[in-house]
């Protein structure tokens, strides 16, 4: 992944160039020297705005029952008795 970097001014005079770049990798656009934004490809947007996934909606999706799984069997679950 390439990190590019524009200046506002190139970014205003070459906004087609920062997009070609967003495709390999985050671009960042300064302000007077300082990191002010940053173009990402869409895709890449996607990426890191995705809903991490919950195993419920794992299981519910198609295909995984085709899948062979075999849970591990636990040993008894013993717990101290607090009696008065």
């Amino acid at each position: 992944m390439t990190k590019t970097v524009f200046s506002s001014r190139e970014f205003n005079q070459d906004a087609g160039g920062a997009k070609r770049a967003a495709r390999e990798g985050p671009v960042i656009i300064t302000d007077r020297g300082r990191p002010a934004h940053v173009l990402l490809s869409y895709e890449a947007y996607q990426k890191l705005t995705r809903k991490p996934a919950n195993i419920i909606d794992l299981l519910a999706m198609p295909g995984v029952a085709d899948i062979p799984f075999e849970a591990p069997r636990m040993g008894p679950i013993v717990r101290p008795t607090d009696l008065p």
